[in-house]
């Protein structure tokens, strides 16, 4: 039987603000450096966050919103919640840019959007190491 991967996980709450971004990446950097992330995701954890931190907020139901950050060493995990009625959909599209596409969907595994309570979930899964 194998044991569990072993969680780290913190929750952030973040208004509009110049340090929304930096804040948010720092978290999710120290975070991932728990986890013994690769390099190469490191960089797609941070997109991710950026992508979060640049268009969440103004989709919080009071203009603040709560990331949960996951990680172990299967991945990282970044859960958006307190969103207003459609902001994890909202936020989701917000993501797209002109030529790239959604930054959310080319670079996590997986993105889900739920309603009840309106949230987004976006996984980041770490490659096993080579042994």
């Amino acid at each position: 039987m194998s044991t569990p991967p072993r969680q780290t996980v913190a929750t952030v709450v973040v208004r509009r603000g110049p340090i929304v971004g930096p804040v948010l990446s720092a978290v999710v950097a120290m975070l991932a450096a728990r986890a013994d992330c690769p390099i190469d995701r490191l960089d797609d954890a941070l997109l991710l966050a950026d992508a979060i931190a640049a268009h969440g907020p103004e989709q919080g139901a009071d203009g603040r919103i709560s990331i949960q950050i996951t990680a172990s060493s299967e991945g990282l995990e970044l859960q958006v919640g307190d969103l207003r009625d459609g902001g994890g959909a909202a936020l989701l599209e917000a993501a797209s840019l002109p030529g790239v596409g959604n930054v959310l969907e080319r670079v996590a595994d997986t993105v889900e959007v739920a309603e009840e309570p309106d949230e987004l979930r976006v996984r980041l899964a770490f490659a096993p190491p080579v042994v």
